[in-house]
């Protein structure tokens, strides 16, 4: 019986996009940003990132010195990083709160640096959460079964009690492999209609 709830964060929750940031620095320089924003996502950066091989900081300051002719552009992003958050997804609060009403814990198993923990002061949401789990600070990152192995390790959670969302097919496929109930999220619709589908015997009970 399902009756742990976990999301993703990264527009299962809230909305990301850098470009709402860096429009503000390359103004109409569409192609200089898309070359950065190439930056901003190769395996590389996204590695260091989210596994907290190094510090944000540190990262910045690495980026800057291999890419000495975007050094500006890298320093204006680390110092409004947080505002690529552009609010919550429409309609998940109100429905993570009718969930936690209904007798679901609900919890956080995020690919995300430590600089989530300003997003997650900025946004009502994240008070919803039981727990969570963040990569950074485990050195791991999904998909790798041992994050989401982790998560219930540390909160007592049987993995075939727990339903896993997230945007990302191969994080959905993931928590499958660790032994987990698991959907893509779409929209808040969809997902409500996945808890629906999935998890009648605990809503019935």
């Amino acid at each position: 019986m399902i009756k742990n709830l976990i999301f993703d964060f990264g527009n299962v929750l809230v909305n990301v996009d850098s470009h709402s940031v860096l429009k503000h620095y390359f103004k109409d320089d569409g192609e200089a940003e898309k070359r950065f924003r190439a930056i901003l996502g190769s395996p590389e950066f996204v590695e260091a990132c989210d596994r907290g091989l190094l510090s944000f900081d540190e990262l910045i300051q690495e980026a800057q010195a291999g890419n000495p002719h975007f050094a500006g552009a890298f320093r204006f992003f680390h110092e409004n990083y947080p505002d690529e958050v552009t609010g919550e997804i429409e309609g998940m609060r109100n429905l993570l709160a009718g969930l936690k009403t209904k007798g679901f814990k609900l919890y956080g198993l995020s690919n995300w640096s430590g600089e989530v923990y300003e997003v997650m002061r900025r946004y009502e949401i994240f008070e919803l959460l039981d727990g969570q789990v963040i990569s950074c600070e485990e050195h791991l990152v999904k998909p790798e079964r041992e994050i989401y192995l982790r998560l219930c390790g540390r909160y007592g959670l049987t993995p075939s009690e727990c339903l896993f969302t997230d945007d990302k097919p191969e994080n959905v496929e993931g928590a499958k492999a660790a032994g987990m109930n698991a959907v893509l999220f779409t929209t808040p619709e969809n997902y409500a209609a996945d808890i629906e589908r999935l998890c009648t015997e605990y809503l019935r009970r």
